[in-house]
């Protein structure tokens, strides 16, 4: 290396694995400095790597190297005795470069380092091996080596190169965890987003000083207490008083020794007692002042009482995987879901081995863009379009296609995934998971089919009806004008009920793109008078409408209209309704009013099955509002809707109404 500014011109010719174009030494120390852990104190998770490093390699010496602009800082050092060397003495400044561990079999043999003041001087470097830390976008931040007053012409064996290697990556991954815990926004906002895909998992941070506890809801419904209380801060005793008579003592004794140590809390235990006991997996990172003293505890909360069976393998597997890692790994594979991850371009770069055990497809076979291949063919394009869509907008994503099964059959999955984003905005990583709903899907088929039979059964009585009303016609030349009146009503209310009837995805009635006062001129044609005129008048502002709101449009008025012609305004020859609509800024309101029916005295004593299907419409399917007034003239009910939920396709693509 030529100057601390980049790597030479040579060197980019010569050495391949020098990735010139990708970085400069001002994003190379621009990277280095937002992992935050320049100059802080040791870590016993990055110690044991090093120290690991050590033994494996059998090096009386290794250290977890980073370069800074002026020197080399160690994070982690054994058998230097030192925090730091200047720069230009650093053989792991050469390291870095490379993408393969950098071996030295005899340092006094190098013409690189043969003057070296480490190697003519203490520690008296003779080998040296170092494998590159490098961050996701591939820039290099320094190397985690072993070293040996010792030539070693043989070098390291297969073994001790891969140990190196990996022991490496586990490195990058407690800096990458370390960095995002950082910013305490991000953090929580990474966990909250990354959490959604799961039901199992809850988050708290505690402010020490306060003796304030704010936590998600979820954690608090673990623990016994209200989410709101949980949501406004309660002390932690609130908390840890759920904790097990058998645990409580052992928990107080970790949270003191996080408190008083490296700051790292790891604990699994059970809360409440007698028959209502859970167990939990709990893992947090307690952070310090500039005196020392603990301020801050945040962590998160897994719920493992289904999978109690499989927690002694990921304890055994956490022993060999750094913090960091191993727990998101056991978090991950405790989950029923299959549990998903990719680059911000959509590389996929992990999935947790309920996927591999779902799939029985190779390890790592289905990185990048394999997994396109488990897809079912004619599901591919489809989700291939709402992946991109996703990856263009960073919208949250969800679908559902069939996944091939292990067994070689297709079973239905649903797929959703959210972003996570860094403090400016931009993407950083996606999370996902997919829930196998091949069960609940055969179930939905099979009501579908009752459904369907139903509404076929119900159409041949239309049909029949029709048929007898004509007949009868016929017969009787003198009710021709009656009969054609009567079939044109049944032939409204046969169009009604395909709309009012139960549907799935695949059996909706599609109506295209049209306006809502056309669609239901067309509902209400069942209830014109004798000469064909409309008894229900629609007035006001029209609107774009689709068929997303279509069902829960035409059940509400349905019901409206059979009510009405039951105990309202249509009961009576002379009864009328008027439905106003109106655009009003980001809503549209819908009024429906009755006159010249029966007068009512008041408010019915009991809600029927149809109001509540009304109000069901409206709000739980529109997000809108409704209201009764039961005057005396006659029923008006007020419908006040976004503005969007009409039309929710043309506004999802920028378009209004």
């Amino acid at each position: 290396m030529v100057g601390p500014d980049r790597p030479s011109e040579d060197a980019c010719l010569t050495h391949p694995e020098v990735d010139c174009p990708r970085w400069d030494e001002a994003d190379r120390l621009k990277a280095l400095t937002s992992y935050g852990v320049l100059d802080t104190t040791p870590e016993g998770s990055f110690d044991d790597l090093a120290s690991l490093a050590a033994r494996i390699c059998e090096a009386p010496m290794a250290a977890v190297s980073l370069v800074d602009s002026q020197r080399q800082w160690f994070k982690s050092e054994v058998g230097l005795g030192v925090r730091e060397t200047p720069r230009p003495l650093s053989f792991c400044a050469q390291a870095m470069l490379g993408d393969d561990v950098m071996v030295i079999p005899d340092a006094m043999q190098d013409e690189r380092f043969i003057d070296n003041d480490l190697v003519t001087g203490a520690p008296h470097i003779r080998f040296y091996a170092g494998y590159p830390l490098r961050t996701p976008d591939g820039v290099p931040l320094g190397a985690l080596c072993v070293l040996d007053d010792t030539p070693r012409p043989q070098g390291l064996t297969e073994l001790q190169l891969m140990a190196l290697k990996t022991l490496a990556q586990q490195v990058m991954t407690q800096l990458e965890l370390r960095r995002a815990l950082l910013d305490r926004d991000l953090s929580d906002r990474t966990a909250r987003l990354a959490m959604e895909a799961s039901a199992y998992v809850g988050a708290w941070d505690w402010d020490i000083p306060e003796n304030r506890v704010i936590a998600d809801e979820r954690f608090a419904r673990m623990y016994g207490v209200d989410p709101e209380a949980a949501r406004e801060g309660a002390a932690i005793e609130v908390f840890t008083s759920s904790v097990h008579p058998d645990d409580a003592q052992r928990v107080a004794d970790e949270i003191d020794r996080a408190m008083t140590g490296d700051g790292a809390f790891v604990s699994e235990y059970r809360l409440g007692q007698g028959d209502d006991v859970r167990w939990i997996l709990a893992r947090g990172q307690v952070y310090f002042d500039a005196e020392g003293k603990p301020i801050r505890f945040p962590g998160v909360a897994v719920d493992i009482t289904e999978r109690k069976t499989i927690e002694t393998d990921l304890a055994e597997t956490a022993v060999a995987l750094s913090e960091s890692e191993s727990r998101f790994r056991v978090l991950a594979d405790a989950m029923p879901q299959m549990v998903w991850s990719t680059l911000p371009d959509g590389f996929h770069d992990y999935y947790n081995a309920r996927w591999y055990e779902f799939t029985g497809v190779p390890l790592g076979s289905t990185d990048g863009e394999g997994w396109n291949d488990m897809f079912h063919a004619d599901d591919r394009e489809r989700a291939w379009t709402v992946w991109r869509n996703s990856l263009e907008t960073g919208e949250p994503y969800e679908i559902e296609y069939r996944l091939k099964h292990h067994s070689g059959v297709y079973r239905w999955t649903l797929g959703r995934a959210v972003a996570i984003r860094d403090e400016a905005g931009e993407i950083t990583r996606w999370f996902g998971t997919l829930t196998d709903i091949d069960e609940l899907k055969r179930l939905e088929q099979g009501r579908e089919l009752v459904s369907q039979e139903l509404s076929h059964r119900i159409k041949n009585i239309f049909a029949v009806v029709t048929a007898l009303v004509a007949l009868s016609a016929r017969q009787y030349p003198e009710a021709k004008a009656f009969s054609a009146s009567l079939r044109t009503r049944i032939a409204a209310l046969a169009r009604a009920h395909e709309f009012v009837r139960p549907h799935t995805e695949t059996s909706k009635t599609t109506i295209g793109a049209t306006t809502l006062h056309s669609f239901l001129s067309d509902l209400f044609k069942a209830y014109a008078d004798e000469t064909g005129g409309a008894r229900v008048v629609i007035q006001g502002e029209d609107a774009v409408f689709d068929d997303q709101a279509a069902t829960s449009v035409a059940l509400l008025f349905h019901e409206l209209a059979t009510n009405a012609a039951k105990y309202g305004a249509l009961s009576e020859r002379g009864g009328v309704v008027t439905l106003d609509t109106e655009r009003q800024e980001d809503r549209f309101v819908l009024t429906w009013s009755e006159t010249g029916g029966p007068v009512i005295q008041g408010m019915p004593q009991r809600t029927g099955f149809g109001s509540s299907l009304a109000s069901l419409s409206v709000e739980g399917q529109l997000g809108g509002r409704l209201s009764r007034e039961w005057r005396p003239e006659g029923l008006q009910v007020i419908v006040d809707l976004p503005a969007t939920a009409l039309s929710r396709r043309r506004a999802a693509g920028g378009h209004t109404n």
